[in-house]
């Protein structure tokens, strides 16, 4: 036990050293997080695999709270346990107290100034990007035939024409997907669950 706990408490360290770097990106919201830890988690260091870390990104998103901060959470878990979730929630979050205290201080007394407020439309436009490609990477995992594409659709329509809370769509979305795949199996159709390749290996993505 003793000679695992150097080891143990290295990884902590490590995991809190990522995670309050990754803290500052929270310009925009916890999705914008999302690039930046899977270049650190998947790709730097191979710790969760591209399909996994997209499933950790799915519950994080589905559960109550910020998905920044749930999936920290999760990813922390994964890794090293409870101690390992506590460890990347609170990494994630002292830089956001951080910047939103030191923000919120500047903000009051400059902002109407002209070259502020040209900043903070910069960071706008730059948010979206990162939402953008967190969005085209989870698509990539996620629609992988057109049962996927087309819920994905739906959701996106539905939610752009009544604007519907999205807890209850994804309370739908998860109904709707066990029903799929139990009515494929009862029609004895093949169930695919994530991407293969055509000797039905699951195909892992890391991106830079």
């Amino acid at each position: 036990m003793n000679e695992q706990l150097p080891t143990r408490l290295s990884v902590l360290l490590h995991l809190f050293w990522i995670f309050f770097r990754i803290g500052p990106s929270t310009f925009g919201g916890g999705y914008a997080m999302i690039p930046i830890i899977e270049r650190e988690i998947s790709l730097k260091r191979n710790w969760i695999d591209q399909q996994q870390l997209s499933d950790l990104m799915s519950m994080a998103a589905a559960a109550p709270g910020g998905v920044g901060v749930n999936a920290s959470a999760f990813i922390g878990y994964r890794i090293g346990k409870v101690p390992g979730a506590i460890v990347a929630t609170l990494a994630i979050t002292l830089p956001t107290f951080i910047i939103v205290f030191l923000l919120s201080a500047l903000y009051a007394a400059f902002q109407h100034e002209p070259k502020v407020q040209a900043a903070f439309q910069g960071i706008h436009a730059a948010i979206i990007g990162l939402m953008a490609v967190a969005a085209y990477k989870m698509g990539k995992q996620a629609l992988f035939d057109r049962t996927t594409i087309a819920v994905a659709a739906c959701t996106v329509g539905i939610m752009l024409i009544t604007g519907i809370n999205p807890t209850v769509m994804i309370a739908v979305g998860l109904a709707l997907g066990i029903c799929l795949i139990r009515l494929k199996k009862a029609l004895g159709l093949s169930v695919q669950t994530e991407r293969t390749t055509p000797d039905n290996q699951p195909i892992i993505e890391y991106y830079i």
